[in-house]
């Protein structure tokens, strides 16, 4: 059998196989964009230590990688590559227990090896560490310009108030959220301390939702969660946790679940029914969620026709917890009344519904939620003439 050469062009290697398993050299690689331009050698990007590999690939973690990086066995990043007489490139290890396993073929390829030899892929390591190298370089810049920035915002902070102050909660907010860096620069310059000043019995909704979105990704001391458990800013935490949206609501749970897990924590102090109602309403939230996604598949919508009680608790619930669970309930029946439009109108108005609709349409609710209403309305009236129609509705005189 013949053995395979490699080529030679300028004096790098590159090796040639069939389709993706061509390795390019580092002039065309940059020619074509999977580098930038860095000059080789440069691996580490201006960095005075060269960098691990091992270690950049696990602390950055990226979710798309040139696939010319890639082993076509582990489909993770190759570290030591090298490549088969097939020409196709596979990390050293995977493809040795590849063979280990009695296996004598190229993986990718399946052609039967005339040489088992592995023959180390320097141009694609390199071309690997460069890449990874840039990108690691990058990340660290950020990360220190996130830190920075984060303290900048903390110093504006302490001046700052009215529209001013919610623009700078917003960019720290983005900032914690993104960057592990500036999480820790919040915590050590006393960020907590600060953002915790700002939750109090006159604390705004647009101030106290930003907050609260920057504390949950906060690693809060003892001392800090006791500051916090104070009655003035649980009270705080709790109206805001009734009048936010829902990733607020979510937030503010996160906030009280973490205080709770403190040692010293009192149920006292979050014992109040104002706080059981907004869970209460969170939780209906959850449910109507759940039931709007199985009423997208038709198994699901099929369950929830067969389902007696579904019909009459949607209505219940239609203009009693909150627009977005109104239109969570209405998307749900006018998925189940367009299954079966005869039966379950008729289940749907002797359950109250064309009265509820009604004053979803009549209601400050959004446009949207208004013409879905009208939908289903006019879905439910076409079995009725009008007279027995306007009797459903259940309304006085004047309304009708």
């Amino acid at each position: 059998m013949p053995m395979f050469q490699p080529s030679r062009k300028d004096g790098i290697v590159g090796f040639e196989g069939g389709g993706d398993g061509r390795i390019l050299d580092l002039d065309t690689a940059v020619k074509d964009g999977v580098l930038g331009g860095v000059p080789v050698g440069s691996y580490a990007g201006g960095v005075g230590e060269k960098l691990d590999l091992k270690k950049m690939i696990e602390e950055l973690n990226l979710p798309q990688v040139p696939s010319v990086f890639i082993c076509p066995i582990s489909l993770e990043p190759m570290q030591d590559p090298v490549t088969l007489c097939t020409g196709q490139t596979y990390e050293r290890s995977n493809i040795l227990k590849w063979f280990s396993l009695g296996h004598y073929t190229c993986p990718t390829t399946m052609q039967e090896l005339w040489d088992d030899t592995v023959t180390p892929n320097n141009t694609l390591y390199h071309l690997t560490y460069t890449w990874f190298s840039q990108k690691y370089v990058q990340m660290k810049k950020r990360s220190e310009d996130a830190q920075g920035r984060a303290s900048e915002l903390l110093t504006t902070l302490k001046k700052v108030k009215g529209q001013s102050r919610i623009q700078t909660l917003k960019e720290l907010r983005r900032l914690v959220a993104t960057h592990s860096t500036a999480r820790k620069t919040v915590v050590d310059e006393g960020g907590v301390s600060l953002l915790s000043s700002l939750l109090g019995p006159f604390t705004s909704y647009a101030v106290g939702s930003e907050v609260i979105a920057i504390l949950v990704n906060l690693a809060l001391s003892s001392e800090s969660k006791t500051n916090l458990m104070q009655p003035a800013k649980v009270s705080s935490i709790v109206d805001i946790l009734n009048e936010g949206s829902v990733e607020t609501k979510v937030n503010c749970v996160r906030l009280i679940e973490t205080l709770m897990e403190e040692k010293d924590f009192r149920t006292e102090i979050v014992s109040s029914h104002s706080l059981l109602v907004a869970l209460m309403r969170l939780i209906v939230w959850s449910y109507l969620f759940i039931l709007d996604v199985l009423s997208s598949v038709p198994e699901g919508r099929q369950a929830l026709k067969d389902c007696s009680n579904t019909i009459p608790t949607l209505v219940k619930l239609l203009m009693r917890i909150s627009e977005s669970c109104t239109d969570y309930a209405l998307s749900i029946l006018c998925s189940v009344c367009k299954l079966s439009p005869e039966e379950c109108s008729l289940i749907a108005v002797d359950a109250g519904l064309a009265a509820k609709l009604l004053l979803v349409i009549q209601s400050g609710c959004s446009p949207v939620l208004k013409q879905r209403a009208a939908e289903l309305l006019k879905l439910c009236s076409l079995n009725y003439s009008d007279t027995i129609f306007i009797s459903k509705c259940k309304l006085t005189r004047t309304i009708q």
